[in-house]
């Protein structure tokens, strides 16, 4: 199980260094790179949303998943993340609106 729980981490945790490089990128005006990023940050989230299903369907069918710190922390990273993806990809098209506005 901390396998499968330390993968969602990683994920997660490549997302959020993905996102917060494509954020930088657009603060540099190269929106092409902070695209191509928040694509490779989309991956990342959906690996770990894919690891996380399997732990829902498996609780579901039955075979029940012992809860643990990390198991806690490796959600809270997770939604963490998703949330952050949702701001800074708001921030980016601003500042893509912004500059087509000057």
């Amino acid at each position: 199980m901390e396998e499968i729980v330390l993968n969602i981490i990683i994920h997660a945790g490549n997302a959020k260094a993905k996102l917060y490089e494509a954020l930088q990128a657009s603060k540099e005006n190269d929106f092409d790179k902070a695209d191509n990023l928040l694509k490779e940050a989309d991956e990342e989230v959906l690996n770990a949303h894919k690891i996380q299903t399997k732990l829902i369907q498996g609780e579901s069918a039955g075979d029940k998943t012992e809860i643990s710190m990390l198991l806690i922390h490796s959600q809270d990273h997770l939604m963490t993340c998703m949330s952050e993806k949702n701001l800074i990809r708001e921030i980016i098209e601003l500042r893509k609106e912004l500059k087509n506005k000057n």
